[in-house]
């Protein structure tokens, strides 16, 4: 455990002080296999009754639209879902559960990126950020009312890695001249085909690529792993490729070096069976012409 990690973990277990440790007994057992995140503790006398950790998708809450609804973006990474339950009588309110999980973040100079507050038949919702050792982390507290005050509360930790170094201009363009071929990873949301930040710094060196070979045409390929329909999957590329190559041209390079194809999932270069393989399988290729 890096020491950022062990700062973080001393944090948030001082922030949260009515959180239990592991070695405490709990009111009831937990489920086989499962185990508190390192980040974060448990609310005093719970126990896990669900339990997961894998690489997926989450829909969080990451603000308010104009009409006061909650803005949602579907977020991936290693995602570890725990829910807990109470079988005691002195159960926390809703509101007392999200408060305590919101001290404790922003103790470690995280942020609440979205709050809805408890109402009658429902818990409320808060969704708190907080950069971690390289790591974008992405916390989502739903308290759970069955009866008042609670009875339980699921707890998704979303871990995502930072951002990878940018490819270099330069770098592009001696692959491009050994084999014809760049393969980029730009990170798209779920279904969407709109740039992010990481994005964006790298279609400024595929322009600065292109500014210091002036004669060379590429296309732009957009691939997908096999998740859904493959008509969709195509689509979805040609969308990517189309948004890549529009901020090339936006950039600077004249319109007439690009082309812009989708091909889906038809060519996959890692192992669809695998979340590692899948994630190879996500990319723009960049092909000389």
């Amino acid at each position: 455990m890096t020491r950022i990690i062990r700062q973080w973990f001393l944090l948030v277990t001082i922030a949260l002080s009515g959180l239990l440790n592991l070695g405490v007994a709990q009111a009831g057992d937990d489920i086989t296999g499962s185990k508190d995140h390192p980040m974060l503790q448990r609310w005093p006398q719970s126990f896990i009754t669900d339990y997961s950790k894998q690489f997926n998708a989450v829909e969080l809450a990451v603000g308010k639209k104009a009409n006061g609804d909650a803005d949602r973006q579907s977020k991936e990474g290693m995602l570890t879902s725990i829910r807990y339950f109470y079988d005691q009588a002195n159960q926390p309110s809703a509101l007392q559960l999200l408060r305590n999980y919101q001290n404790a973040i922003k103790a470690i100079n995280g942020k609440v990126v979205y709050e809805r507050l408890p109402r009658d038949g429902d818990g409320g919702e808060i969704t708190l950020q907080a950069a971690v050792d390289g790591k974008d982390v992405w916390i989502q507290v739903l308290p759970e009312i069955y009866s008042a005050p609670t009875q339980s509360y699921l707890l998704n930790i979303l871990e995502i890695e930072g951002m990878q170094q940018v490819v270099s201009a330069n770098a592009m363009l001696d692959e491009m001249n050994k084999t014809g071929l760049v393969t980029l990873y730009i990170n798209f949301d779920t279904g969407k085909s709109e740039l992010k930040a990481d994005g964006k710094a790298v279609i400024k060196e595929i322009v600065g690529m292109m500014k210091l070979a002036p004669q060379l045409k590429i296309e732009v390929g957009g691939h997908t792993d096999n998740v859904g329909q493959p008509a969709a999957n195509k689509t979805l590329s040609q969308a990517r490729a189309q948004t890549v190559m529009k901020a090339i041209v936006d950039g600077g390079i004249a319109a007439n070096r690009l082309t812009a194809a989708g091909y889906g999932q038809e060519y996959p270069i890692g192992d669809n069976r695998t979340e590692a393989g899948k994630a190879k399988n996500r990319r723009v290729e960049l092909v000389k012409k």
